[in-house]
């Protein structure tokens, strides 16, 4: 779609209303999020996702607002091996300096993220790549892959080259002007994209908190705020320049549990962890999202069908099994040591920050007492280990299949296995998504390993959420959709 118009905020703040001046279509879109690209390197951390979700980056494959996966600059797909494909490339597409999308361009990308971000090996091993010509692209997997368009949309696996200075070359709708650390990132659009260049630049800048970033959209500086805050929802929807939209994402909360920790290695206590947390309350907490089934949000045919349980008396009745009984003033102990664990999450999800204390007190009220802290760079922190419960939001599905999700946060040894997960049973389970591409028996297969999940308890699944975003009038026809995967679009800039 193509948006037109002028607009008048009016903010409604604590201290008083605040006009903000008429927005010219020439202007930039201004765009608030709690997340921010920290490194311009596609290979570093999660910067491919970010890239991609600031509308810089593209993928041979992607998924689009229906959730199915769709070519991008890729073609086709035709497996010629058990482990050999070969991949045609759409004709025409261009980077954003203008140089062709060619096989060669794209063999180095590739190399250079296998060569640097563990993630991009989960589902597939290490890759390796051969360019006969312009427009194919011959790949040879480590393990067996039965869907190779899946594994190209994974978040890891962003598709750039290089220019003649070494510096990533992107495909995306826009292309980056400008960029401070944890502060702002200017887009300008990319002309060589099939979107064309007559749209809006757009600046994106990184709140702190969501709280503010709401402050922010009241009073006028801002177009879109990506995530609003369930505190102030009714200022905002009383003005009657902005609007809040609500969709329901592929994002799950959920919790690691260490199982490598001293207390948690015991999965007794794991399962009665599990018990006692009361999702509907944390629902309350945060205003929106529904008890989760587990892995993946309900609107997923591999999703568990039934919500997760919360029982306390059965959770303290594990807990007594497993020794740690409750004295005269309630609180657990073990050989005289009392049960304490450790709860930790990340600021740039205000949801997760407002669910922490409440797991906290619902522990307490079993007996457990707990220490919570917030970080600012999550991979870090759940790297280093130093927690017993790390509260986590993450796209279980961001290419529609369930597989990646087990291949990089779950099986034994993966790049992101922050619970320190370790089961031959689980292993096997996920081993058999190499031998098919059908989509039921692969349905089937997630499933079977969600029970297994269940059993095991080294993640305990809290939330499927819905989200909001508060819109502008000129961005009064954006309709979001893909959680944060897809957040600047080519169709949501303003001609000139």
């Amino acid at each position: 779609m193509t948006l037109f118009g002028k607009s008048a905020f009016a903010g409604l703040l604590a201290l008083g209303a605040t006009l903000a001046l008429p927005a010219l279509a020439q202007d930039a879109l201004r765009v608030g999020q709690t997340f921010l690209v920290d490194n311009l390197d596609p290979t570093a951390g999660s910067a491919g996702w970010a890239l991609t979700s600031h509308g810089v980056g593209g993928q041979l494959w992607s998924v689009d607002a229906a959730g199915r996966l769709v070519p991008e600059l890729a073609q086709s797909a035709n497996r010629t091996g058990d482990l050999s494909w070969t991949i045609t490339l759409a004709e025409g597409r261009r980077f954003s300096d203008g140089s062709p999308v060619t096989a060669a361009a794209l063999k180095a990308g590739f190399e250079n993220t296998f060569a640097k971000n563990a993630p991009a090996a989960a589902t597939g091993g290490k890759l390796s790549f051969e360019a006969p010509d312009d427009r194919t692209l011959l790949v040879t997997t480590e393990r067996p892959v039965a869907m190779l368009p899946a594994l190209f949309a994974e978040w890891p696996l962003i598709a750039y080259g290089f220019d003649g200075a070494g510096q990533p070359l992107f495909t995306g709708p826009y292309k980056v002007t400008g960029f401070t650390a944890d502060a702002t990132l200017d887009l300008a659009a990319n002309p060589y994209h099939p979107a064309g260049a007559d749209r809006s630049d757009i600046t994106l800048r990184k709140f702190g908190d969501a709280q503010t970033m709401a402050l922010a959209l009241q009073s006028g500086e801002l177009d879109l705020a990506f995530g609003l805050p369930v505190e102030g929802l009714s200022a905002i929807r009383a003005n009657p320049d902005l609007t809040v939209k609500s969709f329901q994402v592929g994002y799950q909360y959920f919790g690691f549990l260490n199982t490598e920790s001293p207390t948690l290695s015991d999965p007794k206590l794991r399962q009665a962890i599990d018990l006692a947390l009361g999702r509907p309350e944390l629902i309350e907490a945060i205003g929106n999202g529904v008890p989760a089934t587990g892995a993946f949000a309900p609107y997923f045919p591999f999703a568990g069908k039934v919500e997760r349980v919360s029982d306390r008396y059965l959770a303290g009745d594990l807990l007594d099994k497993a020794g740690w009984t409750a004295g005269s003033d309630g609180k657990r102990t073990k050989d005289g040591v009392p049960l304490r664990l450790r709860l930790v999450t990340y600021s740039s999800r205000p949801d997760l920050v407002t669910m922490l204390p409440v797991v906290a007190a619902q522990l307490n009220r079993l007996g457990i007492a707990s220490e919570t802290r917030v970080v600012e760079n999550p991979g870090d922190a759940a790297a280093e280990g130093d927690f017993d419960i790390f509260l986590w939001a993450q796209h279980t599905a961001p290419n529609g299949d369930p597989a990646f999700f087990f291949n990089s946060m779950l099986v034994s040894g993966a790049a992101l296995n922050h619970a320190r997960y370790k089961s031959p049973a689980f292993d096997a389970i996920i081993a058999k998504f190499s031998e098919t591409a059908d989509p039921e028996t692969r349905n089937q297969i997630a499933l079977e390993a969600q029970d297994q999940l269940f059993e095991d308890v080294p993640v305990t699944f809290l939330i499927a959420p819905e989200w909001r975003v508060g819109l502008s009038t000129r961005l009064k026809d954006y309709e979001p959709w893909g959680s944060d995967y897809y957040v600047i679009r080519p169709e949501m800039g303003e001609i000139r």
